[in-house]
């Protein structure tokens, strides 16, 4: 028998979300090309160190963009409550793989909304800071002391954002059944009652 699934993000969301991750990796190497000179070599793969200069803070902004058509949708479901304060509390628990103390959650649970709220703040930071260090369009306003620092919390922005993207990559894989969210935009109807019942509820009226 196939198992009855539930509609967890339409095909616009996946797009979006595929859209982000393939801008994260470009942006990501561009940008660290010029993070170490070990790691200048990255720039051949946008066609040597001009064009990677000249498309990071391209594709860096339209990462953003289309983070916050990302945002504008999630961030409702993504604001912390009380609930998940007692979810956090449990997290070691849960990584001993002991879930039986894991209150129900709704859509996203603790772990995912921190990721969430991380990107989000990350990545406000990288395009504000990455605008005051723009060369050769703004760097000509800024004081050279804004500048510096400038690169420096766009430096420390980029590493948060790749860890966390890290952690949610390894999250997504360690949860069996949830990248099928992201790729068929389906999930089964046992993987949402397992991890996000209330969600599971909040879908089917509470009638499964």
């Amino acid at each position: 028998m196939t198992a009855k699934t539930l509609t967890r993000y339409a095909d616009a969301e996946r797009m979006n979300h595929w859209a982000i991750a393939l801008l994260f990796f470009a942006a990501g190497l561009s940008g660290l090309a010029f993070f170490h000179p070990s790691l200048f070599f990255l720039s051949h793969l946008f066609g040597g160190g001009s064009w990677a200069r000249i498309l990071h803070p391209f594709l860096g902004v339209l990462m953003c963009l289309s983070f916050a058509v990302l945002f504008s949708k999630l961030w409702r479901e993504n604001v912390m409550t009380e609930a998940d304060k007692e979810w956090l509390k449990h997290t070691g628990d849960m990584l001993r793989g002991d879930k039986s103390k894991m209150p129900p959650v709704g859509k996203y649970n603790a772990g995912q909304k921190r990721v969430f709220w991380a990107m989000s703040t990350s990545l406000v930071v990288l395009l504000v800071t990455g605008v005051l260090f723009w060369q050769p369009w703004f760097t000509s306003y800024v004081p050279i002391w804004l500048g510096r620092v400038a690169v420096l919390l766009h430096s420390i922005a980029a590493l948060v954002l790749v860890l966390t993207t890290i952690v949610h990559v390894y999250a997504a894989i360690w949860v069996k059944g949830t990248i099928r969210a992201m790729t068929r935009g389906t999930v089964t109807e046992s993987w949402a009652k397992a991890h996000h019942p209330l969600w599971h509820k909040e879908v089917t009226g509470g009638k499964r």
